[in-house]
């Protein structure tokens, strides 16, 4: 039989040290028990365990029990900040939600990718920033080193790939702003 050559993922291995595999394991056992069980109504007891793992937490904030977070101590969340029902936050990077962001129910904030030009596919990952006021429709995906303006909207299942200005409603995939939008009375 000969030789294959080379492959995706080849000599591919993990690049985190073994604390950080061991605290990520850790933080996994708490979301999937005590965080997870905990009564819908206690967001502040959720913040709470977030905080205990690293997460910068001001103020009060709305996360659910769905809600799925990679690494806490890359996450940040400002006050007013709502964090909905089954959302995942796959931040192998920084995640930062500014004061009043909101993400609906399904959204997925992905701030890690593959460099896919290499065989070894190793990780790149780039920071997330959803800004103050800003309204993320359910079910919305958000790709690695994107800004979210504030008082944007952007809608249901949209893809968003690229930095989207404040103060416009966008929709679609790729998202685009579609108009201006109005300051909330």
């Amino acid at each position: 039989m000969s030789d294959p050559g080379p492959y995706l993922g080849e000599n591919c291995a993990t690049p985190y040290p073994k604390t950080v595999v061991l605290r990520r394991w850790l933080w996994l056992i708490v979301q999937s028990t005590l965080f997870r069980w905990s009564p819908r109504p206690l967001h502040g007891f959720r913040a709470g365990l977030l905080k205990l793992f690293g997460a910068d937490i001001t103020g009060p904030v709305v996360i659910f029990p769905t809600a799925r977070v990679v690494f806490p101590w890359q996450l940040s969340l400002a006050p007013r900040s709502m964090v909905g029902p089954y959302v995942n936050l796959y931040n192998l990077a920084p995640i930062r939600l500014e004061s009043g962001a909101n993400l609906s129910q399904f959204c997925h904030l992905c701030a890690g990718t593959h460099d896919f030009t290499r065989w070894s596919m190793p990780l790149v990952t780039q920071p997330i920033v959803i800004g103050a006021n800003a309204w993320l429709g359910a079910d919305v995906f958000v790709g690695p080193g994107v800004t979210v303006g504030e008082l944007c909207v952007v809608g249901a299942r949209s893809v968003v790939v690229n930095d989207l200005p404040p103060r416009q409603v966008c929709v679609g995939s790729p998202c685009r702003p579609i108009r201006e939008r109005s300051v909330p009375v």
